[in-house]
């Protein structure tokens, strides 16, 4: 979806993504960002032209990578300067924390108070979220919770999608799908890698699938009740790879998207093609 936005605001979003690829630290590689598909490096209008066309973009992280959630900032950063209403997606927040997000957003909880929620959640530091969600508070960009009870997952990865109770079933989505086969394996090995040896690997890739498919519910339900806004999701790399949360929204819906992947130990432009992401973020601060 693509607005009409004045010369000012093009500007300013040319500036800040040109802010993020020219801020070079002494010594240091300038970051990049190749298109997956030729590997032909992007003009950063070119590339954020290409993020504005889109109902959805994912961009992923490990979560840990502070470099991660600062290209994720800069993006939303440029997104919003020249017009778009972007609205943040977030695996960070179960679905039944809207309300605090609501009002976080709203600047009706102080961030002791936000941040308590946010621990509620997840586990990972405050500090490699804090911009992001500062941002989101300070120029009123919506925030939506995209992730699901922790029992639901546990439970999948303990006895499998059949071992769900009543009660666990009801916090899914009507007709919820978990049909594993031998590609999604292969997927889950070459995105998670190690950590899909963990534990019983069919239940650890239904429990990923169970994820994905309640996140890309979330993420198309919002869109239908909040058209003209551009969604910009923030999960994991393993979510956010074609395979994951995506090849859900397009089952679920007819909703554009584009997928970013940062560089990472386990994500590089030598190990990726079309089928995983459209564009990569490799540099500096990755």
């Amino acid at each position: 979806m693509i607005w009409n936005v004045n010369g000012v605001g093009r500007l300013l979003g040319r500036v800040s993504f040109f802010a993020l690829l020219l801020l070079v630290a002494s010594g240091c590689i300038a970051p990049r960002v190749l298109r997956v598909s030729d590997r032909v490096e992007m003009k950063p209008q070119e590339f954020l032209d290409e993020l504005a066309s889109r109902d959805m973009v994912f961009i992923g992280e490990v979560h840990n990578k502070k470099s991660h959630h600062r290209a994720q900032l800069e993006i939303i950063k440029s997104l919003q300067a020249v017009g778009h209403k972007v609205v943040i997606g977030v695996e960070m927040f179960r679905k039944d924390n809207q309300e605090a997000l609501d009002k976080w957003v709203a600047g009706e909880l102080s961030e002791s108070e936000f941040k308590e929620v946010y621990h509620r959640n997840w586990g990972v530091s405050w500090s490699q979220y804090r911009d992001i969600f500062l941002i989101a508070r300070d120029k009123r960009v919506p925030m939506v919770g995209l992730n699901i009870s922790r029992s639901v997952i546990r439970q999948v990865v303990k006895g499998g999608f059949s071992s769900l109770t009543p009660e666990q079933l009801s916090e899914l989505p009507p007709g919820i799908e978990c049909k594993v086969d031998e590609t999604y394996e292969e997927f889950i090995k070459e995105a998670l890698g190690e950590h899909a040896g963990e534990m019983s690997f069919r239940n650890f890739c239904e429990a990923q699938m169970v994820w994905d498919n309640v996140m890309a519910n979330t993420a198309v339900e919002y869109l239908k009740a909040n058209p003209r806004k551009s969604l910009v999701i923030l999960a994991g790399s393993g979510h956010s790879w074609k395979r994951g949360i995506p090849a859900q929204v397009r089952r679920l819906s007819k909703y554009s998207y584009t997928v970013v992947l940062p560089e990472s130990d386990d994500v590089k432009i030598e190990t990726i093609n079309q089928s995983d992401a459209d564009y990569f973020i490799t540099g500096w601060f990755f």
